[in-house]
């Protein structure tokens, strides 16, 4: 074979494994943005323009969690020790509301020479690629909040034992300026039937369901988010309508949105926001 049938040959083979292998990380541009969505295909963080969220006033039936979030957060933010968090409960009742909120509340408060703290948004089925994510992030000088957010494992999933590693275990463990916040319907992250047939299968029971179940105790802080009283739900829709303006006779108001809640069978914030949506179209007013 000569030598130059050789080095086209080995020409061909470079390209082929340059075309295999992963593609080089990104530069991030943490100026562009507060918060940013991960991107593991590109290995990139994609900055978000403008933020779902509301002001954190807003959030009402929550104080206690709510506080304990800005709380663990305003540390974290300041270089102290805090807690990765678990935010579990009720649907509609504000967790990754809340989140996006205390994050931004945080920030206002910042001393201006304070770097602001960044908010990066991880999906559900991109969480085995949480390694190469705080390996990108782990050695510059912000601060980072990643958040998954409806966070649960189902029959089969083993990508929860990577949540595990990443969060606590390892040598080297969580960067410091690196803190996750999760939330979920689920205390444990885990079906209950999951979790009994590991108890009823497996050769030593407790063993099989400690290993689903610590998945959990990874998070120092658990929040829990209950179903809110008829008061509470009120008084979201109180908070709404001073808030964007919207002039309704309080007792008119109140019977709309109870007969709104009775439709839908429940009373939440998602529920109460829903209802000053409506509202605001009715009246002609933007939000």
């Amino acid at each position: 074979m000569s030598e130059q049938v050789l080095s086209e040959k080995l020409d061909r083979l470079i390209a082929i494994l340059e075309r295999w292998a992963p593609p080089a990380p990104r530069p991030i541009d943490l100026d562009a943005a507060d918060c940013f969505v991960w991107n593991p295909a590109r290995l990139a963080f994609d900055p978000v323009a403008k933020v779902n969220r509301v002001d954190i006033s807003l959030i009402r039936g929550v104080d206690t969690v709510r506080d304990i979030l800005f709380d663990n957060t305003k540390r974290f933010a300041d270089g102290f020790q805090a807690n990765n968090v678990l935010l579990w409960g009720a649907r509609g009742m504000g967790k990754s509301s809340l989140v996006k909120a205390v994050h931004a509340s945080v920030n206002v408060d910042r001393k201006n020479d304070a770097l602001p703290v960044k908010l990066v948004e991880i999906h559900r089925e991109d969480i085995d690629s949480l390694p190469a994510l705080m390996a990108a992030i782990k050695d510059t000088a912000h601060r980072f909040i990643l958040f998954c957010d409806d966070l649960s494992f189902d029959h089969d999933d083993t990508s929860y034992k990577s949540l595990k590693a990443a969060l606590e275990g390892g040598v080297e463990g969580r960067p410091d300026n690196v803190i996750f916040y999760a939330t979920s319907n689920r205390r444990h992250l885990l079906p209950r039937d999951m979790i009994e047939n590991e108890r009823s299968t497996a050769i030593n029971p407790s063993e099989a369901v400690e290993e689903k179940v610590s998945l959990s105790d990874r998070f120092g802080l658990w929040l829990g988010f209950h179903k809110c009283s008829q008061d509470d739900y009120l008084s979201m829709i109180d908070g709404y309508a001073a808030h964007f303006g919207l002039e309704l006779d309080q007792q008119q108001l109140h019977a709309q949105a109870l007969e709104w809640a009775t439709t839908r069978g429940s009373r939440s914030g998602r529920v109460a926001w829903q209802f000053t949506q409506d509202l605001a179209g009715r009246l002609g007013r933007k939000l």
